[in-house]
């Protein structure tokens, strides 16, 4: 993120939302209400543009575009609270995971032909704070994040176009990700934040072309966009090089490929619906999208390149709808498998079946498996005193989600357990709705294990319990 933006202040960030959400409320002292509340309308929230912003010799035809402009625009979005805290000490981390208050503002306009899109979040993050001030070039959870700035363009009934910063994503699995090779925000999934933050934006060209017989998606990404990944500023995590769980004391530092055109990246979804099934089938090209590798000489985490070639299947059966869905990992820079420090290649399965087993209650299974290739080579070329991974790692995952109080209470438990890498994790979260505004949110991500180098096990100190509340605003 550029310097400019860094110095801006609390209160001139959070008075630009303001303004974007209700301008009146600027020229003020106290916030102004919404229309319907005992507030003053305003451009936006009564689509009229008031005579005293028109520049003088302004035509008739003129103010008809603008206030038709205005019209057909869509806004909306969100005001969120939320805050998290441990259940026990980290050595190497505070107690607080989160303690943050957030504007979105969605805005939209869409005619028969294009839709254009900008939906931007202001975040005051006082967890942040302590840590890094400004926007992260790793974790990008500054000041200002913005989440999606598209358009889209329909040319015909077959083609469709979409550009700029959006968020993408496709596969079949449930918080399981094969074929999905687009960016994910890590950090804010393990530290509680609203499960829609999981998927972080990308800044890439979509085009879709439709016919009878399958559709294809490609997605061009001129420059990479990797996972917002655990790095130690908020969250613990293992570093194999020191053998140790780590954190805001010794954050993990990244070599990135950044090059416009040149570290840039290419999927491919090829799909279409037969006898009731929908089939696909992926491929990628670009880069492992948290860091696979590291430098011994620098210690820095890298991004080695990596091609993945996958399908997957879904539909019903059993009154349930099934999944299977496999991918294929080629990493490319260690093609022997004998480089200790850049992840083998590998083939990834998963399956799974979801089912209502009564009204309003919903049971969800999985099995994943990840088989690492050239193990002999990995086991050979380990670094000493190194705990080697299995060939082999099972997971299976639950979930049960039950919806009570006329529907505006949403119950819902995922369990995620290895039995090779004997860890697992718990995510119950309720989430209530007070009505068409307000909506209340509590949950707890737990973490257990037997060892601190597992993929889950080394999260076990980072358990944490939290709360949100959200306010809703729209104006179509």
């Amino acid at each position: 993120m550029n310097s400019g933006l860094r110095t801006l202040s609390l209160q001139s960030i959070f008075g630009l939302a303001v303004g974007m959400v209700c301008p009146t409320a600027l020229a003020t002292n106290e916030p102004t209400l919404p229309k319907g509340l005992g507030g003053i309308s305003s451009p936006l929230t009564s689509g009229k543009v008031p005579s005293e912003v028109m520049t003088q010799g302004q035509s008739n035809s003129d103010t008809n575009v603008v206030g038709s402009l205005l019209d057909d625009l869509s806004l909306s979005g969100f005001w969120e609270g939320r805050g998290g805290i441990r259940t026990q000490n980290d050595p190497v981390e505070d107690r607080a995971t989160l303690g943050e208050t957030r504007l979105q503002v969605r805005l939209e306009h869409a005619t028969e032909k294009t839709n254009l899109k900008l939906t931007t979040d202001f975040l005051l993050d006082g967890v942040q704070d302590q840590h890094q001030h400004g926007l992260s070039q790793v974790e990008k959870e500054g000041y200002v994040d913005l989440r999606e700035a598209s358009i889209a363009v329909r040319f015909s009934d077959n083609l469709d176009v979409k550009a700029g910063r959006q968020i993408l994503t496709w596969g079949t699995g449930d918080l399981i990700f094969i074929n999905d090779l687009f960016p994910k925000d890590w950090v804010s999934f393990v530290a509680g934040r609203a499960v829609e933050y999981l998927k972080a934006p990308t800044t890439s060209g979509k085009i879709s072309l439709f016919s009878n017989v399958a559709h294809v998606d490609l997605v061009y990404t001129p420059r990479f966009e990797s996972d917002r990944y655990i790095t130690g500023r908020r969250l613990s995590w293992f570093n194999p090089l020191n053998g140790e769980l780590v954190g805001k004391n010794d954050v993990l530092k990244t070599d990135t490929p950044d090059s416009w055109f040149s570290d840039d990246e290419l999927a491919l979804r090829l799909y279409g619906d037969y006898f009731g099934y929908q089939f696909a089938a992926y491929g990628y090209r670009g880069f492992w999208k948290s860091p696979g590798g590291f430098d011994p000489t620098t210690g820095n985490g890298t991004f080695p390149d990596l091609s993945v070639y996958g399908f997957s299947v879904e539909g019903p059966v059993a009154k349930g709808i099934a999944n299977m869905e496999f991918g294929y990992y080629d990493s490319r820079d260690d093609g022997n498998g004998d480089d200790s420090l850049i992840r083998n290649s590998e083939f990834r399965f998963l399956v799974g079946y979801k089912k209502e087993l009564g009204k309003d209650f919903t049971l969800g299974l999985q099995y994943y498996l990840e088989r690492m290739q050239n193990y002999g080579a990995y086991r050979n070329n380990l670094q000493p005193e190194s705990r080697p991974d299995d060939k082999n790692r099972h997971v299976v995952t639950t979930r049960f989600s039950r919806l009570a109080v006329n529907q505006n209470l949403v119950l819902s438990l995922f369990a995620y357990y290895s039995p090779s890498d004997n860890d697992g994790y718990l995510r119950p979260i309720a989430t209530y709705r007070v009505d068409d505004r307000w909506t209340l949110q509590g949950g707890a991500n737990w973490f257990f294990g037997e060892h601190s180098e597992t993929f889950i096990g080394q999260f076990e100190k980072n358990t944490n319990i939290y709360a949100a509340i959200r306010y809703n605003f729209s104006r179509d």
